[in-house]
């Protein structure tokens, strides 16, 4: 009997719903698995499909929709630690637009590429009252980019989640302050011997065969970004660096969009951007920032 890995047989596990007629799983219906997770919702031709709610054995979960039994479209997931994620996924990971708030209060909001921060986004840190806004790579900050404190600003770019090369400070008085970051040995790390950096430069060289190209070097590694000012002046927009812009994303994969089945009762209904409870900040909606974030991406196109 067709289906997905846990849930094909009705000796494994207990499924109470729906059947097409090869007998799969499809339409509503609840089942609970083997390994002790739940799920109750939609199923298409033996997969989870559609809108549904999966309660995981260590008490995660996850609510929104799915395709072929893979988290895929919107949706809201719990994990164990108390952190949570909103907003869109692919293929069982982050992609799109969401919002992921952190244990200690720290939230992240932006752009998600293969379950990394990817491309514009904000991290608010909840302990010092801190915001960075700007571009990511891969989960690390990258390229131009801010960071708001409270009663200061700083513009400039990042290099493998340290702040690098030229920038400035905004103050509340309206002056600026213009200088460089740059990267220094970390004095907590032990500093290399006299002649030993030169050796171990020596034997890298050795290991690398004719033709071969050795690994980009991390830089970085091992260093501290340290501020050097050069002058103060009035506040000029024009002398500030160059504002973040979203980052092109290529993915090939095609879509699982098409695979669907229609239900009277658990109809996925796209969510609303409009408050859900009176008096609530409409500016602190994740779904109006999304509905942005989506209008952007489509004018790039």
């Amino acid at each position: 009997m067709k289906g997905e890995a846990g849930e094909d047989e009705d000796t494994i596990g207990i499924y109470v719903g729906g059947r097409n007629a090869e007998g799969d799983r499809h339409g509503e219906g609840w089942a609970l698995l083997p390994n002790g997770d739940f799920y109750q919702g939609c199923y298409c031709r033996g997969m989870r499909n559609g809108k549904g709610l999966y309660v995981f054995k260590n008490g995660a979960r996850y609510d929104g929709e799915w395709r072929r039994a893979m988290k895929y479209g919107v949706g809201h997931m719990t994990y164990p630690d108390g952190s949570s994620y909103e907003g869109d996924w692919r293929y069982d990971l982050k992609q799109g637009f969401g919002a992921y708030y952190y244990p200690n209060g720290d939230i992240y909001e932006g752009a998600w590429f293969k379950g990394k921060r990817h491309g514009l986004g904000t991290y608010f840190h909840a302990e010092h009252q801190v915001k960075f806004m700007g571009t990511w790579v891969e989960g690390v900050m990258e390229g131009p980019g801010q960071i708001m404190y409270p009663r200061v600003r700083f513009h400039g770019s990042w290099c493998r989640g340290l702040p690098r090369g030229p920038g400035c400070f905004v103050f509340d008085t309206n002056c600026m302050q213009h200088g460089f970051y740059e990267l220094i040995k970390d004095p907590k790390h032990e500093e290399y011997g006299e002649g030993e950096e030169e050796k171990d430069k020596e034997q890298n060289d050795e290991k690398l065969g004719e033709g071969e190209q050795e690994d980009e070097i991390d830089d970085t590694l091992g260093k501290i970004a340290v501020w050097r000012a050069r002058n103060v002046t009035a506040y000029i927009p024009e002398f500030l660096p160059p504002e973040p812009v979203p980052l092109p994303i290529h993915d090939s994969v095609p879509s699982l969009s098409r695979e669907s089945v229609t239900t009277d009762l658990l109809q996925f209904e796209p969510p609303s951007a409009a408050s859900e409870h009176e008096g609530r900040d409409d500016n602190d909606s994740w779904l109006l920032h999304r509905e942005k974030f989506l209008e952007e991406a489509e004018q790039k196109e």
